[in-house]
Parts: C-alpha cells; sequence; structure tokens
C-alpha cells in the first residue's frame, strides 16, 4: 500500500510493491567482500543518532564506513561513544564567504576517503559536503532530515530523504518527491531508548547539591537560520536562573569562542559554581534525564529531553519546523517567546527522577533502516 499526501505517492516502511531481498552481488564485489555505506557526522547530535543505526546495519551485514568533522565536539563525542571514524575537515565560522569556501574544501578533502572505501551509498543528517560529493560522483545520496527550513541550493539536494511523518513532501529537500521516505516518531526516539541513567555523571560536574538543575544550550549564532531575539531569551533566562537559590546550571556552549564570549560579558553567571560548563564531551542524555528541566536555542537538545520526557523549553525564534509544532501541541514542548515568558512560563522545580526513561513506542530506528535497505535495492535493481 502506498500513501498520497499532497499528490505524490510516498512509501512508508514495508509497503515497497513487489520487493525482493536486497540486492548484494555487484555491490559487494565494488566493495571487496561487504558492501560499504558511507556515513558522515557532520554535527554533535549526529553521533548518539547514528550510532545505533551503525550497529544494525552491521547486524544486518553491511559495512559502515565513517567519516566526520572536527567540530562542535564531534570527534570527541565519537570516541566517548565508542564510535570509529576518520576526521576531515572542520568548521570555518559564521562568515558566509567562508562557510562556502569550507564547504567547496570539505568536499575536496572526502575525495580520496571516497575513492579508498567506494561505498554504494553515502548517508548523513544533512552533510552538505557528502551531499555534495556524491552528487558530483553520482553516488546516491541519503539524507535523513527532520527540519524543512534549512537552505538547500540545487546542488546540495539528497537523491533520496527520510523524514518523520509530521513532515509533509512540501518544501523539503529531495528534487524527486517519490524519493521521499517518512518514519514514525522523532529522530531523537532512534536513540532515546539506549540510555542507561548514571547519576555519577551529577557528582563529576560539580551540581549533585542543586535543588533544581537545568540544563541549557545557548542559541545556534553561526547557523543561517540564526534569529538575534534568541540570544536576549537567552540571557534572561540565565539571568534568572543563577539569581534563584538552590538553582545550579550546566551551560553546553556550542564552540569554545562561545563560551569565552559568555565568561566575559557575564562573569556573574560563573561565581559559586552556579553555571559549570563541562570540560569534556558528555552523555547528553544522561545529563538531561538528570535534569529537572532544559531550555535550549536549538533543535536536538530539545526533542532529546521531549523524547526522555523532561520539562523543556525552547527559545528557538527562528522559523519553527512541523516537529516542534507537533511536540508543542503533544504538551512535550513549550515555545518561549518573549522575556516576560521567560520570567512567566519557566518552571523553575524539581522532578522525580527514579527509574528509568518512560517507555514510548520506538519505531523510528527500524524504520529508518527498512527504507534505506528499500533505497539500496531500488539503487541496485535500477
Amino acid at each position: 500500500m502506498n500513501t498520497t499526501i499532497n499528490g505524490p505517492k510516498v512509501s512508508r516502511p514495508g509497503e515497497l510493491t513487489g520487493a525482493k531481498p536486497v540486492l548484494r552481488s555487484a555491490a559487494v564485489a565494488r566493495a571487496g567482500g561487504q558492501a560499504k555505506i558511507w556515513i558522515d557526522l557532520d554535527n554533535t547530535p549526529h553521533v548518539p543518532f547514528f550510532k545505533p543505526i551503525i550497529r544494525e546495519l552491521e547486524r544486518r551485514g553491511w559495512r559502515p564506513v565513517v567519516t566526520a568533522r572536527d567540530a562542535f565536539q564531534v570527534c570527541d563525542l565519537a570516541a566517548e561513544m565508542g564510535l570509529s571514524c576518520r576526521p576531515i575537515g572542520r568548521h570555518y565560522g559564521k562568515n558566509r564567504l567562508m562557510k562556502v569556501w569550507g564547504l567547496g574544501w570539505r568536499t575536496l578533502q572526502l575525495l580520496p576517503f571516497f575513492l579508498q572505501q567506494r561505498p554504494v551509498l553515502a548517508l548523513s543528517h544533512g552533510s552538505r559536503s557528502q551531499i555534495l560529493l556524491g552528487n558530483l560522483l553520482r553516488v546516491p545520496t541519503v539524507m535523513v532530515m527532520d527540519y524543512e527550513h534549512a537552505e538547500t541550493p540545487w546542488l546540495l539536494r539528497p537523491r533520496w530523504e527520510i523524514v518523520p511523518e509530521v513532515l509533509r513532501p512540501v518544501s523539503l529537500h529531495c528534487r524527486n518527491r517519490e524519493r521521499i521516505r517518512f518514519y514514525q516518531g522523532i529522530k531523537e526516539d532512534v536513540y532515546a531508548g539506549d540510555l542507561n541513567p548514571d547519576p555519577r555523571l551529577l557528582e563529576s560536574l560539580g551540581v549533585a547539591d542543586a535543588r533544581v538543575l537545568a540544563t541549557v544550550r545557548p542559541p545556534a549564532t553561526e547557523a543561517h537560520y540564526h534569529n538575534p531575539e534568541s540570544e536576549v531569551l537567552f540571557e534572561a533566562f540565565m539571568n534568572r536562573a543563577v539569581a534563584t537559590p538552590g538553582v545550579k546550571v550546566v551551560l553546553l556552549p556550542r564552540t569554545k569562542n562561545q563560551e569565552s564570549q559568555a565568561r566575559a560579558r557575564f562573569p556573574g553567571w560563573f561565581e559559586g559554581g552556579r553555571t559549570v560548563v563541562p570540560q569534556g564531551a558528555v552523555d547528553g542524555l544522561n545529563l538531561l534525564w538528570h535534569s529537572d528541566l532544559v531550555v535550549s536555542g536549538g533543535g536536538t537538545m530539545n526533542r532529546e529531553a521531549a523524547a526522555l520526557g523532561v520539562p523543556v523549553y525552547s527559545i528557538f525564534r527562528g522559523k519553527l519546523g512541523a516537529v516542534d509544532r507537533h511536540l508543542q501541541s503533544e504538551g512535550r514542548l513549550v515555545l518561549v517567546d518573549s522575556v516576560e515568558a521567560v520570567q512567566r512560563t519557566i518552571r523553575l522545580e524539581s522532578r522525580p527522577k527514579a527509574g528509568t526513561p518512560q517507555s514510548r513506542p520506538r519505531r523510528a530506528l527500524q524504520d529508518i533502516l527498512a527504507h534505506v535497505e528499500q533505497i539500496l535495492q531500488l539503487e541496485q535493481a535500477g
């Protein structure tokens, strides 16, 4: 059965009419034994997201080969989580010209890896360098994506796209709507179920004595979608939190420069251990689970908290995506849109943390894997 949304047919897992077992003979011959699927970790959230996907692909007989951009602690987190990857390229800041130059340069840097590995498929959660190289070399590119408003110039559009069901195939990134696939839930469901809570993290961060623990992620000031209003809300919350007795903040800056600016502009935030910044990569899900609330200017941490059932407040002021609107409608995410709302809406109170994260149906992982294998079948058969 096919589902029709806004006209074109889009397949769901297991609904590929007349599907046959995945054809691997030609791919295996080219790959020297096991067909290789190239995964590129472009940003920090991609590490926990792809870890269970890599594990399951290996279990199914594929051979994932992994690269990582050396930015936002991607490589540190990959090492912490036991993922083997080859660091290639880095981040080039918020300047648009440098972004374009950095995109082209990293694409060239990825070329030797591609020529050595000869993957049959390029899979990412929005790695522009990988998609550009794959498109230029005519290797099928698959982008898993959950935010429909990101800018995607023509050469950076993937051949295939896998998105949450709450997104409809309008204003998405794939050039052909027939190649859009859907999965149930949100991307954070892929790995939220792997969490084994460990309270020793709080001791290591020096926040075990907090009456209320808030984990805070500043806005993505270097992203093209950044709205300066988010910074105003971020500062208002931090000022309120550090002025409230018993509240401690674990601040997770996106870059070292962002941390340096915060310490220079707001030294009072860090006095008396009221705000701490982890000195290395931390298990983000474990930290969120042991937090009483989460405040973030970016999407992934908000949705991770929602997947765990932790109270979460979004200070993101860019163009809101369908996933966040869906979580808001379910009461799993609170949108904060003014300084007044920072004072009135955000609740600085403790919550029970005994046991393990709430049990929710988590079909996202199996849906995505089914789609990847179906895409491989279609590409190899065609």
